[in-house]
């Protein structure tokens, strides 16, 4: 997997800070702010206002013309609750007026291009009298409807357009989002659909279906049975994007990350090592299987994109050497291979451009630049900051091999997605690639942890399509605030734009204060001496950041009073998991304490009061607390994923939860052996290590 295996870079928040300035605008819209930001805007003065209005043709609609007056009606009547009637006929007039002036595809082609006239870009005109969306495709007709909802302002009867003149394209022509169906959830279909629409509000126009072995193919009935789509599923998503004016790209693994073909005996041959996770580049089976993949999934997929994967090789040049032979030449042999079948198919080939561990470059193997084959367009990917991203892109460029650049909302082994960091690499890459002529842009997201609720990502897969689309950086100081405004009713939006803020801080205070990854800290024994060290080191950035996620979550349920949207739930427990998380450490730096008092004065009464009533109570001690959170947090982990994903994995997930109970219930037992009952007044007060189950905690 792309995202696992790459080695974090911890930012303390202040080095983070100052980056994040660098990509920080200070000026505030006087109208309502529009993700992406237009090419050009201009406002006059006064408003129209929209009760009334209905919507209309200039010529004669086509189905996907009629789809973007339907979102159109349908989103209005939500904010004006009133009827918006869509004319049948061609009409001119006071309204809405929908003019295409071409017929160009609805979806992005093999060459697609930008600019001023590109077959995404549209005009809106906004006078008091009406409002004319003009647009050479239906792509951008849909767009421009995008748009213009986002520059309603009020509700109701009083709902208006401010008089405005809008000229808009992309600036990049593939605007891209990588779902990862393999190693994680298996999301239910409905979700996807929810993903789908969300991209389409921000206009990404491809959708890469991330997988290893995750939909049904004829032949393979025994690979992941429980955990694939069937193609009638995948058919439907295709049809569903198709609508939204996204292409829904098959992004396989046709070397690596294939452990789940090769587990069954029956595959099992084919990998390196055997039951390992990429192929044997010595077995000629190899071949036959890989041009069957392609062949299946050339049929199913309509895409003219085809991405092989090609990401990770890490048993390449250790194991299975061929006497003789360069195995990253052979590794570019395999590519090279790949690559003619699926163009002999009708595809254009993508590989994700790393080699030898996940370098996430060709640079440490520059000669291998020359055997890309012809054509194939190389993926640089990088998650982390950087001052300078040029090292990824630059040297493929140089020789004239196409690029995608693919940064990442960092989701994977997080309990909240680290998006100040994602901001910034999004940002960072995707200028990269602008400046090199990059062809698009793919943000990335992965599930490497199998813990990730995917609805948490949702901010950062439009902050990579708004990046994608507009030709400067994404503002990231009001970028919470501008996607709330967007997607959430005004009063639900002033609620979780802070929330969301004060989750990204947390999530950068704790990565800070560990040093590791927030989902390995949360399951993370608090007892070790390690870790004991850094809390009383760090208690007040610990108790910062829980009084953040305490905050964050008093934001979300009086959100959650006003509005039932999907998202909000996995953001409430996201806070919940924080808390939790700095509940758990805190306490344990409080034991601590408890424990070097009564070795220096182990009075009976200090013992009572410290051990036997705050720690051991079963009514309010601080044991109790953890446990009960733990299993309240549980229920409401396994309700966010069953919402949102079917059961694949989901008891796999709890047995985490349930172990952390166990351990808890462990360390009470040894606090009434150890302490309560062996130790007796004159004797020496047992350091706090005897409440530390011999056994190793939950994460270790």
């Amino acid at each position: 997997m792309v995202g696992g295996m790459t080695i974090r870079n911890i930012f303390p928040t202040g080095a983070m800070v100052l980056f994040l300035t660098a990509f920080c605008s200070h000026a505030a819209p006087a109208h309502n702010p529009i993700l992406p930001r237009p090419q050009e805007i201009n406002y006059g003065e006064g408003s129209l206002g929209l009760y009334g209005l209905s919507i209309r043709f200039a010529s004669t609609p086509t189905a996907e013309d009629r789809f973007a007056a339907e979102q159109l009606s349908a989103r209005l009547v939500a904010i004006m609750q009133t009827p918006v009637t869509i004319e049948n006929s061609i009409a001119t007039g006071q309204g809405i007026v929908l003019r295409r002036t071409g017929t160009r595809s609805e979806l992005p082609g093999d060459k697609e291009t930008v600019g001023p006239d590109s077959r995404e870009s549209y005009r809106i005109r906004i006078t008091k009298e009406n409002v004319e969306i003009l647009a050479p495709s239906s792509a951008g007709l849909f767009y421009g409807v995008q748009t213009l909802l986002q520059m309603v302002e009020g509700q109701g009867h009083e709902a208006k357009l401010p008089v405005a003149q809008i000229h808009d394209w992309p600036t990049l022509a593939y605007r891209g989002v990588m779902i990862d169906f393999s190693e994680g959830e298996l999301l239910r279909v409905a979700e996807v659909e929810r993903q789908i629409d969300l991209m389409a509000r921000f206009k990404a126009n491809q959708y890469y279906f991330y997988t290893e072995a995750s939909i049904e193919f004829e032949g393979y009935e025994v690979v992941n049975p429980n955990g694939r789509y069937s193609r009638e599923e995948v058919r439907h998503v295709i049809d569903y994007a198709r609508q939204r004016h996204i292409d829904v790209v098959p992004c396989m693994e046709l070397y690596g990350h294939m452990h789940n073909l090769f587990r069954f005996e029956k595959f099992a041959d084919l990998g390196l090592p055997r039951y390992g996770g990429e192929f044997d580049p010595r077995n000629p089976r190899m071949y036959e299987v890989m041009d069957n993949w392609i062949e299946q999934t050339t049929k199913l997929f309509p895409s003219p994109w085809y991405h092989v994967g090609f990401d990770e090789p890490w048993s390449l040049g250790k194991i299975g050497l061929v006497p003789g032979k360069d195995p990253f030449k052979g590794f570019m042999d395999v590519l090279a291979h790949v690559s003619e079948k699926a163009k002999s198919h009708g595809k254009r080939v993508m590989f994700w451009a790393d080699i030898d561990q996940g370098a996430s470059t060709l640079s440490n193997h520059p000669e291998l630049i020359k055997d890309i084959p012809p054509g194939t367009i190389a993926v640089p990917w990088i998650y982390e900051v950087r001052t300078n991203y040029t090292p990824f892109v630059e040297p493929l460029a140089k020789q004239d091999v196409p690029t995608i650049v693919a940064p990442g909302v960092w989701n994977w082994n997080e309990l909240f997605p680290d998006f100040h960091r994602s901001f910034f690499n999004i940002n960072g890459l995707t200028a990269t690639g602008k400046k090199y002529h990059t062809l698009g842009m793919l943000n990335t997201t992965w599930t490497d942890s199998r813990q990730t609720i995917y609805r948490l990502t949702w901010p950062g897969l439009a902050f990579g399509a708004a990046a994608a689309w507009q030709s400067g950086p994404v503002e990231t100081n009001s970028f919470f605030s501008d996607y709330c405004a967007a997607v959430y009713p005004p009063a639900v939006a002033t609620e979780i734009a802070p929330a969301l803020e004060e989750l990204s801080t947390v999530e950068e205070i704790f990565e800070d204060v560990f040093k590791n990854t927030t989902q390995s800290a949360f399951w993370t024994d608090p007892l070790t001496p390690g870790n004991l060290k850094k809390i009383q080191a760090r208690r007040q950035d610990v108790r910062r950041a829980r009084l953040l996620a305490e905050s964050a979550q008093e934001h979300i349920q009086r959100a959650l009073r006003i509005s039932s949207d999907p998202s909000l739930k996995s953001f409430l427990l996201s806070a919940r998991l924080f808390d939790y998380l700095g509940m758990k450490n805190l306490y344990a730096a409080e034991w601590a304490d408890y424990f070097r008092e009564l070795k220096g004065n182990p009075k009976r009464e200090l013992v009572t009061l410290y051990i036997g009533t705050q720690m051991n109570s079963t009514t309010y001690g601080m044991l109790t607390d953890l446990r009960e959170m733990i299993s309240e947090m549980r229920e409401e982990y396994r309700a966010a994923w069953l919402d949102e994903a079917t059961p694949f994995r989901l008891q796999s997930a709890l047995y985490r939860w349930d172990a952390e109970w166990t351990y808890w219930t462990a360390v009470q037992k040894l606090v009434v052996q150890e302490v309560l009952q062996n130790w007796k007044e004159g004797q020496p007060f047992p350091s706090i290590e005897v409440i530390r189950p011999k056994a190793k905690g939950p994460a270790e």
